[in-house]
């Protein structure tokens, strides 16, 4: 248990290093069963170091990789994580119609359902792609049977963000959906990123650690941390071509990844999004406004 006595949400983006955002511009999605998965070995790092902390999280997968990877989706579940959608191939959320939206979630959801044999009731949109452009995604997200979100991140950033989002976990658009927003710290009149991710590598960790801190104790809010399978892989291919802003985001200090991402496990204390803030998502599973759940 950390100091301050928080529990706070830990969360792995389940994607293939040749799945990022970072690479969109310079990997065709036709090739993508033809470049080496390095997705299985690397969860399988985290499994362990997980075991070896004590630690239980949220795995949110995509559809594409659990109906490839389906043994290493039971061993998920079997180590007592909660797994999640992170839709199905990593398409934005707001590059989509609401239909297509519709389909893809749902297939997720049914995908990782049957593999995992557990109910899938949270859902994080690929790079943070749902804002203010389209918001009716909480309510197709609904409609599926999902019962939370963990989708916005409310900074200014070129690729994603809603920074006049709420802080705090909300039912967006008049939803019975709980959307649990990425952590933030308020500070000169902005917020500022605190949930992992690229920051955590980029920065000195202590900026990390000192904002979660402050924000367990002086808020009395958990956090959430995520990151994602490739950043304790070290060694995976390298993409020609990307850019210099794409090699900047994607390889910086993942030698150091995993050794910080262990100290980190045994600094704070941490649990799956679903008991975390089981507050909102338990009542969320009540609601007789959702799709009853198996």
């Amino acid at each position: 248990m950390s100091a301050s006595g928080m529990t706070n949400a830990m969360t792995v983006d389940v994607e293939d290093y040749f799945q990022v955002q970072a690479f969109a511009h310079c990997i065709d999605r036709a090739d993508w069963d033809m470049r080496e998965s390095r997705v299985e070995a690397n969860v399988e790092r985290i499994l362990a170091l997980f075991a070896q902390a004590g630690v239980t999280g949220t795995f949110f997968t995509l559809g594409w990789i659990a109906e490839r990877h389906p043994e290493m989706v039971r061993r998920i579940v079997a180590a007592g994580h909660e797994l999640a959608s992170h839709g199905w191939d990593h398409s934005r959320a707001d590059s989509q119609e609401p239909e297509a939206f519709r389909a893809d979630v749902t297939r997720a959801k049914a995908t990782l359902e049957d593999i995992g044999g557990v109910a899938i009731n949270g859902y994080r949109a690929a790079t943070f792609s749902i804002g203010k452009r389209n918001l009716w995604a909480f309510r197709v997200l609904e409609e599926t049977g999902h019962v939370y979100s963990s989708s916005i991140n409310p900074i200014a950033h070129d690729l994603y963000g809603m920074p006049d989002a709420p802080r705090v976990p909300f039912r967006p658009d008049n939803t019975a959906l709980w959307e649990i927003p990425m952590t933030t710290v308020r500070a000169m009149g902005r917020n500022w990123p605190c949930s992992g991710g690229g920051y955590f590598r980029l920065l000195p960790t202590i900026l990390y650690r000192q904002g979660l801190s402050w924000l367990n104790r002086h808020e009395a809010m958990p956090g959430i941390f995520y990151f994602h399978p490739w950043e304790v892989d070290p060694g995976q291919p390298r993409i020609a071509n990307c850019g210099w802003k794409s090699r900047l985001r994607h390889y910086t200090n993942l030698s150091r990844m995993e050794a910080d991402l262990a100290a980190l496990l045994k600094e704070f204390a941490w649990d799956r999004m679903d008991k975390v803030f089981a507050a909102q998502i338990g009542d969320a599973v009540r609601s007789p406004l959702l799709p009853a759940l198996n």
